[in-house]
């Protein structure tokens, strides 16, 4: 695993942030993590960036609750959070991943349509963070493989963004370049 410390302080806050169920403060940190998971292509802080988006969707959604193993769900999910971030700081790089990887487990235990629901949460959070990775330059191939997902999948989502459309190789004519190395110069 790379950049453990800032996994750690990742999950330290997104632990108090779903506690006190604020979705965008989990959001925004799953939204960190995949920067530096990109850079390192590190399948850990990967996994990290997805568990915490899809945790993020999943509480601002208050009609989950309503469901007979919401709290079972809940309970698992809190409990492998702190279970991995202790984990970390002892150095136990298995137990961390055991433990995030308990939590996509846990949904397999869910029953009816809320499992139904939360597969497809986690699902198309591993195809958003994978839309990210590969805006910071990763292959698209790289990507899926790194995520568990199909390119298909993968290429559709960025076909929809238009990420593929961005122009990376935009430059200014002559002309304007001319203009702004006069303007340095005076």
């Amino acid at each position: 695993m790379q950049e453990k410390e800032n996994v750690m302080n990742i999950l330290g806050k997104a632990r108090k942030a779903i506690i006190n169920g604020d979705a965008y403060a989990v959001k925004d940190l799953s939204n960190r993590t995949i920067h530096s998971s990109a850079i390192a292509q590190d399948p850990d802080n990967v996994n990290i960036a997805v568990v915490l988006y899809a945790l993020s969707k999943i509480i601002e959604r208050d009609k989950y609750r309503d469901y007979a193993s919401w709290p079972r769900f809940k309970k698992i999910y809190e409990q492998a959070l702190d279970n991995a971030l202790i984990a970390l700081k002892k150095g136990d790089i298995e137990v961390y991943r055991d433990q995030i990887n308990r939590i996509k487990e846990a949904v397999e235990k869910l029953s009816g349509n809320l499992k139904k629901y939360i597969e497809e949460v986690f699902r198309k959070a591993s195809i958003n963070k994978g839309s990210r990775i590969y805006e910071h330059g990763i292959s698209l191939e790289k990507t899926a493989k790194i995520l568990g997902i199909s390119q298909w999948d993968l290429a559709s989502y960025i076909g929809q963004t238009g990420l593929a459309d961005v122009n990376l190789t935009y430059t200014k004519d002559l002309r304007e370049r001319i203009k702004d190395a006069q303007e340095i110069f005076r």
